[in-house]
C-alpha cells in the first residue's frame, strides 16, 4: 500500500510562495510510478497542477499554475511543489497523489491518481 503524507500548506499573501511536501512510504505495484499535485477550491473541480515521473525523474507542469509552479524531488523521494506569486484564486486544498505506470499514463490527469494523501490547505490573501 502506498501512503502520501502532505505538508508545507498554510496562509501567505498574494505575490508570496510556498513550498508544499509530499512525503510517499510503501511499494508501487510498478517499477514505474508518478506523483502529482492535484488542487480542488471550493465548489470547482479538480486541477491538476504538477507531476514528476520514476525513475527517470522527469516533470510536467499544467497550465493551471504555469511558470509559478516548480515540481521537483528531495534525496529521499520526497516531492516538493514550489508556488510562486501566489493569488486568492490558488485558494484550494492541494492534494498529493500517485499512480503505478503500466502503459502511459498521463499523470497530469486526475482520475489517473489511485493513492491520495489528506490534503494540505493553501490560502492567498489579497
Amino acid at each position: 500500500q502506498v501512503r502520501l503524507v502532505e505538508s508545507g500548506g498554510g496562509s501567505v499573501q498574494a505575490g508570496g510562495s510556498l513550498t508544499l511536501a509530499c512525503e510517499a512510504s510503501g511499494t508501487f505495484a510498478s517499477k514505474k510510478w508518478c506523483v502529482g499535485w492535484v488542487r480542488q477550491a471550493s465548489g470547482k473541480e479538480r486541477e491538476a497542477v504538477a507531476a514528476m515521473y520514476f525513475p527517470s525523474d522527469f516533470t510536467k507542469i499544467t497550465n493551471t499554475m504555469g511558470g509559478r509552479a516548480y515540481i521537483s524531488k528531495d534525496a529521499d523521494n520526497t516531492v516538493n511543489l514550489r508556488l510562486s506569486a501566489l493569488a486568492p484564486e490558488d485558494t484550494a486544498m492541494y492534494y498529493c497523489a500517485a499512480a503505478s505506470r503500466f502503459a502511459y499514463e498521463d499523470c497530469t490527469t486526475p482520475q489517473v491518481f489511485k493513492h491520495w494523501g489528506q490534503g494540505i490547505q493553501v490560502v492567498v490573501s489579497s
